[in-house]
């Protein structure tokens, strides 16, 4: 038997008093990848009715003690049974017998002797209803809870709009007539913050299409996470900065709203202003806290909370974020040769002229192992992180540290690998530092004393 189901499979109760009869038919739906659960009376199937609910019932009318008749009126009077679909089958072909079935609630009946390919079409069909059914009731729920969060919202809007010392507005999707794709949003609720924010009146802005041009001046990634809001439903946050008046730095929450969103915006410039010198001051404690004993640089586990430190606030900020990844060109032949103390002697120098290279306050220079070495620098795309490269190699060289067994050089040279991210959802810091290894590789493989930059 070779007839496949056209629609993914289901879970089938057989019903049936004959045991030769029940064993035919369950092999011939199994082959099929149909799961099929079997009993041989009505009160069996109505116990097991209670475990385990399948999607389907073939039922059998001859049977002692209940007939299907019967089992069928005990389903359909059960109310959490009672949409499951029966198919009778059955060798009665008397037109009574089939309206009695269709009567008791059946919703088709096969007679005996079947064909497989039928009692699978009458199965499919009746399935498909069930799972049209399903999906149908799962978006009037949809629809329900949409309805009531526009509802709540709407209310909530309308009592705080004139009061609050937030910025509150409400904006709708403007959608491409052919792709359907979010063009711009309209402007259908401001507050007077809102619209001290966008430097016009309240009059000025309703109905008007200037949200687009607006938040691109701020941050272009903003408008894109936005459209996000509004097509997954899912709330985002985030600061940002726009100077205004005395303010800077201001925060926002944007919700989905029906076919567009409603943003609350709060300023936030004193909070930002203390968080930021907060910032600077565990920065400084943190780098005395965890420093490397031999280079007296930041150590490895510096390296790591600065570094998810860095890219959450940047995450927030959508500004890049740079990494250099450096190594001693063939150290284990330095040390071997002129020995480990001035080995040690190598690497404090090293350190000493990466710090007085990486000069800002903001920017991380750390011992990442061995002979291998990490800056980190915030708020840095590829441009800036390349001048920095170029200006650590100039040094080391300017410094001539001998290293007779070198095959590069005879003087001590770093390789160095580059990357640079935004911090964004779809990244992660291992991410940054996995570009910069890659990057370091092919530095080392192109013959070392150079630099490489990640291509991402």
């Amino acid at each position: 038997m070779t007839t496949e189901p056209q629609t993914s499979q289901g879970n089938i109760l057989l019903i049936d008093d004959l045991p030769e009869n029940l064993q035919l038919l369950s092999e011939l739906l199994i082959q099929l990848g149909y799961t099929i659960r079997s009993v041989t009376s009505g009160r069996m199937a109505l116990k097991t009715l209670k475990v385990k609910r399948p999607d389907l019932i073939l039922l059998d009318i001859k049977m002692p003690e209940m007939d299907g008749y019967e089992v069928c009126s005990a389903i359909k009077a059960d109310d959490n049974l009672r949409d499951i679909p029966i198919i009778f089958i059955s060798a009665l072909d008397d037109t009574f017998d089939k309206v009695k079935a269709f009567a008791c609630g059946g919703v088709d009946y096969i007679t005996k002797p079947f064909h497989i390919e039928e009692v699978v079409a009458r199965l499919e069909n009746q399935l498909t209803i069930q799972r049209q059914k399903t999906v149908l009731q799962q978006e009037v729920r949809k629809r329900q809870e949409a309805e009531e969060v526009l509802y709540q919202s709407r209310a909530l809007l309308s009592s705080v709009l004139n009061t609050a010392l937030d910025g509150i507005a409400a904006m709708q999707a403007i959608r491409n007539p052919q792709s359907g794709e979010i063009d711009d949003f309209m402007c259908l609720v401001v507050n007077p913050v809102i619209a001290k924010v966008f430097k016009q009146t309240r009059e000025e802005l309703i109905g008007k299409l200037v949200f687009k041009k607006f938040i691109y001046r701020i941050n272009p990634d903003f408008f894109e996470r936005i459209v996000n809001v509004v097509e997954s439903g899912e709330p985002l946050e985030a600061d940002f900065y726009y100077p205004l008046d005395e303010a800077s730095w201001f925060h926002f929450v944007a919700v989905k709203l029906g076919d567009g969103f409603a943003i609350t915006v709060r300023d936030i410039t004193s909070r930002k202003n203390m968080e930021l010198e907060l910032h600077q001051v565990n920065l400084e404690l943190q780098l005395l806290a965890h420093m490397d004993g031999l280079t007296k640089i930041a150590n490895r586990r510096s390296f790591d909370e600065f570094l998810n430190r860095e890219w959450r606030r940047l995450y927030r900020s959508s500004q890049p974020l740079s990494l250099l990844l450096l190594d001693v060109d063939h150290f284990k032949l330095y040390n071997d040769f002129y020995g480990h103390q001035q080995g040690d002697d190598c690497l404090i120098q090293i350190a000493q002229i990466l710090q007085n290279t990486v000069s800002r306050p903001v920017d991380l220079v750390a011992r990442y192992g061995g002979e291998e070495f990490v800056i980190v620098l915030p708020e840095t795309g590829q441009d800036g992180a390349v001048t920095i490269a170029i200006a650590i190699r100039n040094a080391i060289r300017a410094a001539a540290i001998a290293h007779e067994k070198s095959s590069v050089s005879m003087l001590v040279t770093v390789s160095i690998g580059i990357s640079c991210l935004t911090p964004m959802s779809e990244f992660s810091p291992e991410n940054l530092i996995d570009q910069a290894d890659k990057a370091l590789y092919q530095a080392k493989q192109q013959g070392r004393d150079q630099y490489q930059l990640s291509v991402h």
